[in-house]
């Protein structure tokens, strides 16, 4: 007999709300981490991207939820972007739109002061990126020492970001006497280490070991040539292929997400956004929202949106590049192939790439289908920038060390010393003419008489 959220005993109230939104049984993280994190133990969650984990630890805090009368949070969300700032912030709010609780999104990029005027009428669950709490209970504008309940989402992820420091500085700014929830993709040396130094032994939940493929995700990968070739290969299947309805392609930075959405936008105006962290946030969201609303066909991005964020209905992910840490590869997959709908994942390769995708295989224990590059798509012989730059520099390299070289020994027969004699001995500067050195002599010589 399956489990079903009513088994979980929660209130009427989130149980309305979930018949809803047409969720009434648990995915395997929830059905796991319920009881442990019931019981008030720190809990260690581990489950790739896309199995639930923010219902997971929501439900059975909010079923020991109690309003606080003082308006200070007790229940402290932290998530690594502030995309993840806006989505887990709007699951709390309708997982609680019954209930009395004041749910608040913080994160860098905004106002800090017209953040603070959030919290007038008081908080209860605070979610936010490390840095900006940080900077609000700095201030004064909140106070962490009534928070029970942390909860940490993305662990590594954020370990990753180099957001440690701003995290133990949370930490001290709470009281010892609190419960832990921990959730990672990875359990990376950064992860144990933070664990043994500031959590008391917590319970682990392990969904799936690190670098497992998710079954319902059709993979595949296609030698290319070079980058240029790359887009034509996208534009080619784009054109082609009638089922690349919603997509999200992955560039390994903002340039080169820049230069595919500028490729793509002449091919298909009005069809496709871009999202890295050089956009302004409201332009990151709002191109969020068309995405959702299907309003684009899809989004050129970096690994800003490979954690954590819940896009419903991607039907493709293409890695346009390989990554360079195998881990990204499978949160950047995990984007499609969500709540047990089938997902397809396209990655493009170069011969500089093969490594990468080896390490990607051996981390799945997987081996990645390779289809045939198309022989209707054009092999382009313009290569970009940095394709160019890395033979330019081997070329320089060489012919310095052998220009050097021989200039190396040249100089050095030039500057050879030569004995010349004393002063007198040796030849008149030019400047003196010949006469004037003679007379010069001769007159040192009276002298000396």
């Amino acid at each position: 007999m399956k489990t079903t959220f009513a088994d979980f005993d929660l209130p009427e109230k989130i149980l309305d709300v979930l018949a809803d939104l047409n969720l009434f049984e648990p995915t395997p993280i929830q059905e796991k981490s319920f009881g442990p994190i019931l019981s008030g133990r720190d809990v260690m969650g581990i489950a790739q991207t896309g199995t639930g984990k923010t219902l997971a630890y929501t439900l059975p805090v909010l079923k020991t939820w109690k309003y606080n009368k003082s308006g200070n949070p007790t229940v402290l969300v932290l998530v690594p972007t502030r995309e993840l700032v806006v989505q887990v912030t709007e699951v709390i709010a309708k997982m609680t739109e019954n209930l009395t609780a004041r749910v608040i999104g913080i994160y860098g990029g905004k106002n800090i002061n017209t953040q603070k005027l959030l919290f007038n009428d008081g908080c209860d669950i605070l979610v936010g990126t490390p840095g900006r709490v940080m900077d609000l209970a700095i201030d004064n504008a909140i106070s962490l020492k009534e928070v029970n309940k942390l909860i940490i989402d993305e662990f590594d992820e954020m370990l990753n970001l180099g957001f440690r420091p701003q995290l133990t500085h949370i930490f001290e700014m709470m009281k010892e006497k609190r419960q832990n929830i921990l959730f990672s993709a990875t359990m990376t040396d950064a992860v144990d280490a933070l664990l043994n130094e500031y959590f008391a032994s917590p319970i682990e939940i392990s969904l799936a070991r690190s670098g497992t493929p998710l079954e319902k995700i059709a993979q595949s990968a296609v030698p290319v040539e070079n980058f240029n070739t790359k887009l034509n290969l996208l534009i080619h299947l784009l054109k082609t292929e009638t089922d690349l309805e919603k997509i999200l392609i992955f560039a390994n930075n903002k340039k080169h997400a820049d230069l595919i959405f500028e490729k793509l936008n002449v091919e298909f105006p009005d069809q496709f956004g871009v999202i890295h962290s050089n956009k302004s946030q409201n332009f990151r969201l709002r191109v969020m929202q068309d995405f959702t609303n299907e309003k684009l066909r899809g989004v050129i991005t970096t690994d800003i949106m490979a954690r954590g964020l819940d896009i419903p209905d991607v039907s493709h992910v293409f890695n346009f590049e390989i990554p360079e840490v195998p881990e990204q590869y499978i949160h950047r997959i995990g984007r499609t192939g969500r709540a047990d709908k089938d997902g397809i994942a396209i990655s493009f390769f170069t011969k500089k790439e093969e490594a990468r995708l080896l390490d990607i295989e051996l981390l799945m224990d997987r081996e990645i289908q390779k289809t045939e590059f198309p022989e209707a798509v054009t092999i382009s012989k313009v290569k970009i920038a940095s394709e160019q730059e890395e033979v330019k520099m081997k070329f320089l390299t060489t012919a310095k060390l052998n220009e050097g070289d021989s200039a190396f020994h040249e100089k050095k027969d030039k500057n050879k010393k030569v004995n010349m004699g004393g002063p007198s001995k040796r030849k008149a500067p030019k400047k003196f003419g010949a006469n004037r050195a003679q007379q010069k002599q001769k007159s040192i010589a009276k002298r000396k008489k």
